[in-house]
């Protein structure tokens, strides 16, 4: 069946090799880009051709941007003393959309050296009192956050992490055994 179609297969396959797109999706995405709508597969080559050519990693935060500096570390509305700290430039977008948070934000995908003096180089340009992780709860990324709280133990800066536990509306019989100790390890007062 892929003799004489070897270029509908690489579409599926380039479909395929995309976060949460399965063999089926990828079908379907397919065959309705090639025999339904050719004007939808035009508009999102174009559209990845312009995104691919045009976006970067802010040089302050690491979010993403069309610009050098990013619209968020340009804001000078913005709370600069609170800084975010995410581990993907995704998470921004999550974060920006609850709009609970008004500060500057930091991208660390790797704790690496370079890294780590990029963000005491930005929490000291910006003069941070207070640090928000927003990451994954995992022992891993616990051992991330003391790790970066110890390398700025010398500052005057107060940590704090997102809340964890069971999200609204699931009963706890669906709640994993990690998120429910961290519920009642973060029990509050009524």
């Amino acid at each position: 069946m892929k003799k004489g179609l070897e270029k509908f297969y690489d579409l599926v396959d380039a479909f395929e090799s995309l976060p949460t797109i399965g063999k089926k999706s990828a079908l379907r995405l397919a065959y309705h880009i090639i025999m339904n709508d050719n004007y939808c597969g035009i508009k999102i080559a174009h559209s990845i051709e312009n995104a691919l050519n045009s976006i970067q990693r802010c040089i302050k935060c690491g979010s993403m941007s069309e610009h050098e500096i990013c619209e968020v570390c340009l804001d000078e509305t913005r709370q600069r003393e609170k800084v975010c700290i995410v581990q993907s430039a995704k998470d921004i977008f999550i974060i920006e959309e609850s709009k609970q948070f008004d500060g500057l934000y930091f991208v660390i995908e790797e704790l690496d050296p370079d890294s780590l003096d990029r963000l005491l180089s930005f929490i000291s340009e910006n003069q941070t009192k207070d640090v928000l992780f927003a990451i994954t709860p995992s022992l891993s990324n616990d051992a991330f956050i003391l790790y970066i709280e110890d390398k700025l133990k010398d500052k005057d800066i107060t940590f704090t992490k997102i809340a964890q536990g069971v999200p609204t509306g699931v009963s706890l019989e669906n709640v994993d055994i990690l998120s429910l100790a961290k519920a009642i390890q973060s029990k509050v007062d009524i």
